[in-house]
């Protein structure tokens, strides 16, 4: 089992869903780098459950800081977070039946019955955290060098959101928005059908677009270290991803050459496109207009619906259906972890290109 990302700046993750603790290793961080734990708090809490339209599982995330870091400052050794678990109820988890669209029986198959599958085990959303936090410390430093990220969601249960328009003020709502819309009305209208599918026992998904600005052109590589390859290998590791789109990605197929290519002109002095199709991304590489991602999010596969299942360790048919606190919608608290796999993912790319002590 690999549990590493990154080339120049890595990650790795540890821990299981109802073990003692969840965390992270962040390697490569050049010394110097400020750290603000208020900031690492701040995206924790975004990724947290939100009111009835989440889980009931309510973890504080209490982390803690336990290496890399010297009077508030990285140090140049591997930075480690540690999260404890708090709120666990094992009791809820029954081993042998495996819960369609669930790991279950992959990971029995995989690890031949000797993982951990209370809740989910290393399997579940809860690691998020852990990636969360990492992501934190990776975007404190990207901010510092004018990057941004903001992911909202652009379309949750059949309802859609506006595009992002004025990156500045819209993305600055976004930062401290714990349901990431940006129209009030579509907003409601979402968490009415999320909570509509709670009643029945269901659950819905949804996309998230994810923008990110200031990145410089000429990162990234033209063949197997492309950006749209590293992005997408860290946002498919994300729990739930189904599907990835760079600019206008599939409605590309539709399109003539004439008006998919994004025609290249000089502003006062800067290299700009007047349109963005290709998502800020030629040949793999930036071409320094915003980066922008579309994420397929599907529905929280545990539901209070009776399902068609098998016991892999009787290898019988039977029926099952979900006990426990789950979440009917995990999109909107999926979007600071695309944020944070992104802020990662941008990180190690600038350290390949420029050398690590560029993020300081």
């Amino acid at each position: 089992m690999k549990n590493t990302f990154g080339n120049s700046i890595s990650v790795t993750i540890f821990g299981e869903s109802h073990g003692a603790y969840i965390g992270c290793v962040i390697d490569g961080l050049p010394a110097g780098l400020d750290i603000d734990e208020d900031f690492i708090r701040h995206r924790l809490d975004r990724r947290r459950p939100y009111g009835s339209i989440s889980t009931a599982r309510a973890e504080q995330d209490d982390f803690r800081i336990v290496s890399g870091v010297f009077d508030g400052k990285t140090c140049g050794t591997p930075l480690t977070v540690l999260i404890p678990n708090s709120d666990t109820r094992s009791r809820d988890y029954e081993y042998g039946k495996a819960r369609p669209g669930h790991a279950d029986y992959t990971a029995f198959v995989r690890y031949g019955g000797f993982e951990d599958y209370r809740g989910g085990g290393h399997f579940s959303g809860r690691i998020t955290a852990a990636l969360t936090a990492a992501g934190a410390v990776a975007m404190q430093t990207l901010l510092k060098k004018g990057v941004r990220i903001a992911t909202h969601i652009s379309e949750c249960a059949g309802i859609s959101d506006r595009p992002i328009n004025d990156l500045q003020n819209d993305m600055d709502k976004l930062d401290s928005s714990s349901f990431a819309v940006l129209d009030d009305e579509a907003a409601q209208k979402m968490k009415d059908r999320i909570l509509s599918a709670k009643k029945d026992g269901d659950s819905v998904g949804g996309i998230l677009e994810t923008v990110m600005t200031g990145m410089p052109a000429g990162v990234g590589d033209p063949w197997f270290d492309t950006v749209e390859g590293m992005l997408s290998h860290a946002v498919f590791s994300v729990p739930a991803v189904k599907g990835i789109e760079f600019g206008d990605g599939f409605a590309m197929a539709k399109m003539r050459a004439s008006r998919a290519n994004d025609p290249f002109r000089i502003e006062n002095g800067k290299i700009i496109t007047t349109k963005n199709s290709n998502g800020g991304i030629n040949g793999g590489i930036t071409n320094g207009m915003p980066i922008i991602m579309r994420t397929v999010i599907k529905p929280t596969p545990t539901v209070f619906i009776a399902q068609d299942t098998i016991d892999f360790k009787t290898r019988q048919n039977t029926v099952i259906s979900a006990k426990g606190r789950h979440d009917p919608c995990i999109v909107h608290r999926a979007a600071v972890v695309l944020d944070s796999v992104c802020a990662l993912t941008l990180a190690d790319l600038l350290a390949s290109r420029f050398g690590a002590d560029y993020l300081r």
